[in-house]
């Protein structure tokens, strides 16, 4: 049996809707930093498991709360059958910022896997200490938040035979904390209306999650991204635009109005895809001085935020808008405070100013340290139809940029050069190695094992080619003076 239709966060329903859901799409999965670390588990049925099994009240919910979804999305959804994985085996070493896996799909179902597919890190980096250093493992799984987390730790150290060790379960401890944590938020703001939980892609499980949300909802929180459960505890679900979303449309200009155009609710402009401040915000700004009453909201989410909301508050005094300023993306109590005290220097109104919390609130809060942010785990969007894409975060910065095209792994076999190329599908095995994506856990103990510091993981020329492109497209005038 797969997942609930709803088990997912709000703004992938509303990507699809303004987007385009039967569109072949790719996704790839991957760890940003971290090092070495170790594939614990036959990765393609694990995927195929998570896939959901929509009903006929999932979709009145979803209708009942700003999401209506129409026939492209729900013939998408069903078409499981369509959807191909191409993952390293298990047992396979993988190193920072290597594709792990790839799916391909129709779009709104290759999307609505990230949230569930991120938890895999759990996994993953359980799995990789218990190979390396049980003694550590032992005092990092001492204390877990819920029994499906303890279940998974089993579960992994099973599949990768390492004995079991001691875990106890202390849910108490971890509502305790959270709720402790909430309620620093709130009185940072002074106004639980204005926070809303976007932790779904920071939690391990559904269960830890579900902890985290009733601590939420006890410090005054009622506002998610997990659709599913919202409607469980019966909070209130929120989300609109991700990163994906400009990403399929090419510019922030199109995938704006997309958003604006496709749904009747009011929309949250992604500033930072490309570069927040000259492209996102005075596009978005743009739309917002066409509809100055349609109560738009723009969506900081990396770099220098507080550079960024300075220069948004005083541009938008300047053109005499007011459009609602959402702050995400590791924001904590302190960062959350000096926001504020910005915001009061500068005159922005409290009803104009709202703040999304995700790993601060579900994972800083956990006694083990297992977290999604510690590996830096990511599910990118790289190809849309037959085009190739890539987030660039801000012009020409490095990290956190993704991987275009349809990505996969070459594992050095022989000579010298980078222990792993970042290559394409389809490409050419390059001289001195070998095909690691989609290749039998067999062929993956047969490599050799790299020597000390031999990790270094760089792009192939067709890799390089793709990245090089887009970067040309996107900032003639940066790749132009990089060159």
């Amino acid at each position: 049996m797969g997942s609930s239709l709803l088990a997912t966060d709000g703004y992938k329903f509303s990507m699809a809707e303004a987007g385009w859901p039967l569109r072949r799409e790719t996704f790839y999965y991957s760890h940003r930093k971290g090092g070495q670390q170790v594939v614990p588990l036959d990765l393609e049925p694990y995927v195929r498991n998570l896939l959901p099994d929509p009903t006929e009240s999932d979709y009145l919910y979803l209708a009942r709360n700003s999401y209506e979804m129409g026939a492209g999305f729900k013939a998408a959804i069903q078409r499981k059958d369509k959807l191909s994985i191409r993952a390293l085996p298990k047992g396979a070493r993988f190193y920072s910022r290597e594709p792990v896996f790839t799916v391909t799909g129709t779009s709104a179902l290759v999307s609505w896997l990230e949230p569930l597919l991120l938890q895999l890190n759990f996994r993953i980096q359980i799995a990789s200490q218990a190979l390396a250093d049980r003694e550590a493992l032992a005092k990092a799984l001492a204390v877990v938040s819920c029994e499906e987390e303890k279940r998974i730790a089993l579960e992994t150290l099973d599949a990768v035979g390492v004995k079991p060790v001691p875990i106890s379960v202390d849910p108490e401890g971890y509502h305790a904390r959270v709720v402790a944590v909430v309620r620093e938020l709130v009185h940072a703001v002074q106004d639980p209306s204005r926070i809303f939980e976007v932790g779904l892609r920071a939690a391990t499980c559904l269960e830890q999650h579900e902890l985290a949300l009733r601590a939420c909802k006890e410090a005054g929180v009622t506002r998610t991204s997990n659709v599913y459960l919202a409607q469980k505890l019966g909070m209130i679900p929120v989300g609109t635009m991700g990163h994906e979303h400009v990403q399929r449309y090419g510019s922030d200009e199109a995938a704006f109005r997309a958003i604006r155009e496709r749904r009747p609710e009011r929309s949250s402009y992604l500033l930072d895809t490309y570069d927040t401040v000259t492209s996102g915000l005075p596009t978005a700004f743009r739309l917002v001085h066409e509809d100055p009453g349609a109560g738009d909201s723009i969506r900081f989410d990396s770099g220098d935020k507080k550079k960024q909301y300075v220069f948004a508050v005083s541009r938008a005094k300047e053109e005499g808008i007011k459009p609602v300023f959402i702050l995400e993306d590791g924001l904590d109590a302190q960062a959350t405070r000096e926001f504020e005290e910005l915001r009061s220097q500068y005159g922005w109104e409290s009803s104009k100013q709202f703040y999304g919390y995700g790993g601060f609130i579900v994972a800083r809060t956990m006694a083990c340290p297992y977290t999604r942010d510690r590996v830096a785990a990511v599910y990118k969007l790289s190809r849309t139809g037959h085009v190739p894409t890539m987030k660039f975060g801000n012009e020409l910065a490095e990290g956190k940029q993704s991987i275009p095209g349809v990505p996969v792994v070459f594992r050095r076999r022989s000579g010298s050069g980078p222990i792993g190329l970042i290559g394409q599908e389809g490409e050419p095995v390059p001289e001195g190695y070998e095909l690691l994506s989609g290749a039998t856990s067999e062929t993956a103990a047969s490599i050799p094992a790299p020597g000390e510091g031999d990790q270094r993981v760089a792009y192939t020329p067709a890799t390089q080619a793709l990245v090089d492109e887009l970067r040309q497209r996107h900032f003639p005038r940066g790749a132009a003076q990089q060159a």
